[in-house]
Protein backbone atom coordinates (compact mmCIF):
# COMPACT_ATOMS: atom_id res chain seq x y z
CA UNK A 1 0.00 0.00 0.00
CA UNK A 2 3.18 2.52 0.53
CA UNK A 3 6.14 3.13 -1.20
CA UNK A 4 9.10 3.65 1.60
CA UNK A 5 11.42 5.89 1.34
CA UNK A 6 14.39 3.85 2.12
CA UNK A 7 15.63 0.60 0.33
CA UNK A 8 14.42 -1.29 3.28
CA UNK A 9 11.12 -1.02 4.74
CA UNK A 10 11.46 -0.67 8.55
CA UNK A 11 10.73 -3.53 10.57
CA UNK A 12 8.90 -1.34 13.28
CA UNK A 13 6.22 0.52 13.25
CA UNK A 14 7.43 4.06 11.92
CA UNK A 15 5.39 7.34 11.52
CA UNK A 16 5.70 8.13 7.94
CA UNK A 17 8.48 11.53 6.54
CA UNK A 18 7.79 13.80 4.11
CA UNK A 19 4.86 16.66 2.56
CA UNK A 20 1.83 15.90 1.33
CA UNK A 21 1.86 16.72 -2.00
CA UNK A 22 -1.54 15.40 -3.43
CA UNK A 23 -4.21 13.77 -1.62
CA UNK A 24 -7.16 11.71 -2.97
CA UNK A 25 -10.59 10.14 -2.10
CA UNK A 26 -9.62 6.15 -3.82
CA UNK A 27 -6.61 4.22 -3.83
CA UNK A 28 -6.99 4.21 -7.25
CA UNK A 29 -6.17 7.84 -7.94
CA UNK A 30 -3.63 7.45 -5.17
CA UNK A 31 -1.76 4.46 -7.34
CA UNK A 32 -2.42 6.51 -10.63
CA UNK A 33 -0.94 9.49 -9.45
CA UNK A 34 2.44 7.26 -8.38
CA UNK A 35 2.39 5.68 -11.39
CA UNK A 36 2.54 9.11 -12.87
CA UNK A 37 5.34 10.08 -11.33
CA UNK A 38 6.99 6.73 -11.90
CA UNK A 39 6.48 7.32 -15.90
CA UNK A 40 8.25 10.85 -15.23
CA UNK A 41 11.11 9.33 -14.45
CA UNK A 42 10.62 10.52 -11.04
CA UNK A 43 12.34 9.02 -7.36
CA UNK A 44 9.66 7.07 -6.49
CA UNK A 45 11.40 5.48 -3.84
CA UNK A 46 11.20 9.05 -1.80
CA UNK A 47 7.19 8.89 -2.09
CA UNK A 48 5.10 7.34 0.77
CA UNK A 49 0.72 6.31 0.36
CA UNK A 50 -0.94 6.76 3.56
CA UNK A 51 -4.46 6.12 3.85
CA UNK A 52 -6.29 7.97 6.73
CA UNK A 53 -9.17 7.17 8.67
CA UNK A 54 -9.01 3.19 8.44
CA UNK A 55 -11.97 1.08 8.33
CA UNK A 56 -12.35 -2.79 7.96
CA UNK A 57 -15.01 -3.68 5.31
CA UNK A 58 -16.68 -7.23 4.99
CA UNK A 59 -18.53 -7.84 1.82
CA UNK A 60 -21.10 -10.72 2.12
CA UNK A 61 -21.01 -12.55 -0.95
CA UNK A 62 -23.57 -15.49 -0.47
CA UNK A 63 -24.93 -18.02 1.47
CA UNK A 64 -23.75 -21.68 2.54
CA UNK A 65 -24.95 -24.29 2.73
CA UNK A 66 -24.01 -28.32 2.66
CA UNK A 67 -23.88 -28.36 -1.36
CA UNK A 68 -21.94 -25.69 -1.80
CA UNK A 69 -19.50 -26.36 0.98
CA UNK A 70 -18.91 -29.88 -0.32
CA UNK A 71 -18.77 -28.64 -4.09
CA UNK A 72 -16.07 -25.83 -3.07
CA UNK A 73 -14.26 -28.56 -0.85
CA UNK A 74 -13.91 -30.93 -3.83
CA UNK A 75 -12.67 -28.11 -6.24
CA UNK A 76 -9.91 -27.18 -3.83
CA UNK A 77 -9.11 -30.70 -2.95
CA UNK A 78 -8.81 -31.31 -7.26
CA UNK A 79 -6.88 -28.74 -7.81
CA UNK A 80 -3.94 -29.89 -5.18
CA UNK A 81 -4.38 -33.54 -6.49
CA UNK A 82 -3.83 -32.25 -10.23
CA UNK A 83 -0.91 -30.70 -8.98
CA UNK A 84 0.31 -33.83 -7.42
CA UNK A 85 -0.14 -36.12 -10.72
CA UNK A 86 1.81 -33.49 -12.39
CA UNK A 87 4.57 -34.00 -9.74
CA UNK A 88 4.22 -38.29 -9.69
CA UNK A 89 4.23 -37.64 -13.57
CA UNK A 90 7.41 -36.77 -13.82
CA UNK A 91 8.82 -39.81 -12.31
CA UNK A 92 6.57 -42.42 -13.97
CA UNK A 93 8.02 -44.74 -16.70
CA UNK A 94 7.22 -43.85 -20.23
CA UNK A 95 4.06 -46.31 -21.22
CA UNK A 96 2.87 -46.53 -17.57
CA UNK A 97 -0.32 -45.70 -16.73
CA UNK A 98 -0.56 -41.60 -15.41
CA UNK A 99 -1.26 -40.92 -12.17
CA UNK A 100 -3.09 -37.83 -12.90
CA UNK A 101 -6.16 -38.61 -12.80
CA UNK A 102 -6.18 -41.22 -10.12
CA UNK A 103 -4.52 -37.80 -7.68
CA UNK A 104 -7.08 -35.59 -8.96
CA UNK A 105 -10.28 -37.77 -7.93
CA UNK A 106 -8.28 -38.76 -4.48
CA UNK A 107 -7.70 -34.85 -4.04
CA UNK A 108 -10.66 -33.79 -4.91
CA UNK A 109 -12.79 -36.59 -1.97
CA UNK A 110 -9.86 -35.81 0.65
CA UNK A 111 -11.14 -31.49 0.13
CA UNK A 112 -14.99 -32.54 0.39
CA UNK A 113 -14.87 -34.79 3.19
CA UNK A 114 -12.49 -32.20 5.09
CA UNK A 115 -14.76 -28.94 4.01
CA UNK A 116 -17.88 -31.48 5.28
CA UNK A 117 -16.39 -31.91 8.66
CA UNK A 118 -15.15 -28.41 8.65
CA UNK A 119 -18.51 -26.75 8.23
CA UNK A 120 -20.45 -29.11 10.59
CA UNK A 121 -18.37 -28.47 13.28
CA UNK A 122 -19.28 -24.73 13.18
CA UNK A 123 -22.71 -25.70 13.92
CA UNK A 124 -24.04 -22.66 11.49
CA UNK A 125 -22.59 -20.11 13.26
CA UNK A 126 -21.02 -18.75 10.21
CA UNK A 127 -23.75 -19.64 7.08
CA UNK A 128 -22.60 -17.18 4.56
CA UNK A 129 -19.14 -16.37 2.86
CA UNK A 130 -17.70 -12.72 2.69
CA UNK A 131 -14.53 -11.13 1.76
CA UNK A 132 -12.73 -8.59 4.13
CA UNK A 133 -11.07 -5.38 2.44
CA UNK A 134 -9.27 -1.97 4.66
CA UNK A 135 -10.61 0.72 3.05
CA UNK A 136 -9.48 5.04 3.87
CA UNK A 137 -11.59 7.31 4.02
CA UNK A 138 -8.74 9.24 2.17
CA UNK A 139 -5.31 8.47 0.66
CA UNK A 140 -2.60 11.28 0.70
CA UNK A 141 0.95 11.24 -1.41
CA UNK A 142 3.73 12.24 0.74
CA UNK A 143 7.47 13.23 -0.76
CA UNK A 144 10.62 14.15 0.91
CA UNK A 145 11.12 17.54 1.55
CA UNK A 146 14.16 17.59 -0.53
CA UNK A 147 11.63 16.55 -4.10
CA UNK A 148 8.45 17.59 -3.15
CA UNK A 149 8.05 20.93 -5.06
CA UNK A 150 9.13 18.76 -8.08
CA UNK A 151 6.11 16.38 -7.12
CA UNK A 152 4.06 18.90 -6.85
CA UNK A 153 4.75 20.65 -10.35
CA UNK A 154 4.32 17.07 -11.97
CA UNK A 155 1.10 15.83 -10.31
CA UNK A 156 -0.51 19.14 -11.33
CA UNK A 157 -1.79 17.30 -14.59
CA UNK A 158 -3.69 15.05 -12.78
CA UNK A 159 -5.20 17.42 -9.96
CA UNK A 160 -5.32 16.64 -6.47
CA UNK A 161 -1.90 18.59 -5.58
CA UNK A 162 -1.95 20.32 -2.03
CA UNK A 163 0.77 22.82 -0.87
CA UNK A 164 1.74 20.95 2.47
CA UNK A 165 2.92 24.33 3.92
CA UNK A 166 2.02 25.26 7.28
CA UNK A 167 -0.07 28.89 7.40
CA UNK A 168 3.20 31.98 8.18
CA UNK A 169 2.68 33.26 11.50
CA UNK A 170 1.16 37.15 11.58
CA UNK A 171 4.22 39.56 11.18
CA UNK A 172 5.29 41.72 14.67
CA UNK A 173 4.25 44.67 14.75
CA UNK A 174 7.24 47.44 14.52
CA UNK A 175 7.47 51.28 15.77
CA UNK A 176 9.72 54.00 14.28
CA UNK A 177 10.53 57.20 15.31
CA UNK A 178 12.05 60.21 13.75
CA UNK A 179 15.63 59.52 15.00
CA UNK A 180 15.24 55.66 14.60
CA UNK A 181 13.00 54.84 11.66
CA UNK A 182 14.02 51.29 11.56
CA UNK A 183 12.75 50.65 14.72
CA UNK A 184 15.94 49.01 16.28
CA UNK A 185 15.73 50.44 19.57
CA UNK A 186 12.52 50.60 22.19
CA UNK A 187 11.17 53.53 23.16
CA UNK A 188 13.18 55.15 26.38
CA UNK A 189 11.51 54.88 30.02
CA UNK A 190 8.34 56.91 30.49
CA UNK A 191 7.76 57.73 26.88
CA UNK A 192 5.07 57.16 24.27
CA UNK A 193 5.73 54.21 22.60
CA UNK A 194 6.75 54.79 18.55
CA UNK A 195 4.44 54.75 16.46
CA UNK A 196 1.30 54.81 18.47
CA UNK A 197 -1.11 57.33 18.07
CA UNK A 198 -0.66 60.63 20.31
CA UNK A 199 -3.14 60.97 22.96
CA UNK A 200 -3.86 64.10 24.44
CA UNK A 201 -3.21 64.52 28.21
CA UNK A 202 -6.50 64.74 30.76
CA UNK A 203 -7.94 68.32 31.22
CA UNK A 204 -6.56 69.94 34.81
CA UNK A 205 -9.20 69.93 37.61
CA UNK A 206 -11.80 72.97 37.34
CA UNK A 207 -13.46 74.45 40.80
CA UNK A 208 -15.64 72.94 42.65
CA UNK A 209 -19.29 73.46 41.32
CA UNK A 210 -21.18 75.83 43.66
CA UNK A 211 -24.03 73.73 45.96
CA UNK A 212 -27.26 73.16 44.60
CA UNK A 213 -29.40 74.33 47.36
CA UNK A 214 -29.97 77.37 49.28
CA UNK A 215 -26.68 78.83 51.10
CA UNK A 216 -26.40 77.98 55.11
CA UNK A 217 -26.63 80.78 57.49
CA UNK A 218 -23.32 82.20 58.59
CA UNK A 219 -22.63 83.77 61.59
CA UNK A 220 -22.67 87.80 62.02
CA UNK A 221 -24.60 88.01 58.92
CA UNK A 222 -28.21 87.78 58.99
CA UNK A 223 -29.65 84.85 56.44
CA UNK A 224 -32.61 84.74 54.91
CA UNK A 225 -34.30 82.97 58.20
CA UNK A 226 -33.43 86.06 60.44
CA UNK A 227 -34.98 88.80 58.88
CA UNK A 228 -38.52 89.38 60.62
CA UNK A 229 -42.25 88.69 59.10
CA UNK A 230 -43.48 91.67 57.01
CA UNK A 231 -47.19 92.95 58.33
CA UNK A 232 -48.95 96.18 59.57
CA UNK A 233 -47.23 98.10 62.44
CA UNK A 234 -49.03 97.44 65.83
CA UNK A 235 -50.27 100.63 68.35
CA UNK A 236 -48.69 102.05 70.74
Amino acid sequence: MSISGNARPPRTPTPPQGETVASYATYLEAQKAVDHLADNAFAVQLVTIVGTDLKMVERVTGRLSYPRVALGGFLSGAWFGLFVGLLLSLFTTPGAQSPLVPAIFIGGAFGLLFAILTYSFSRGKRDFTSTSQIVASSYAVLCRQEQAHKARELLREIGGVQSGWPARPPAPLTTTSPSDPSGAYPPAAGSQPWGSPSVPPPPPPGPPAPPSGPPADQPGQPGPSSAPPAGPPTAP
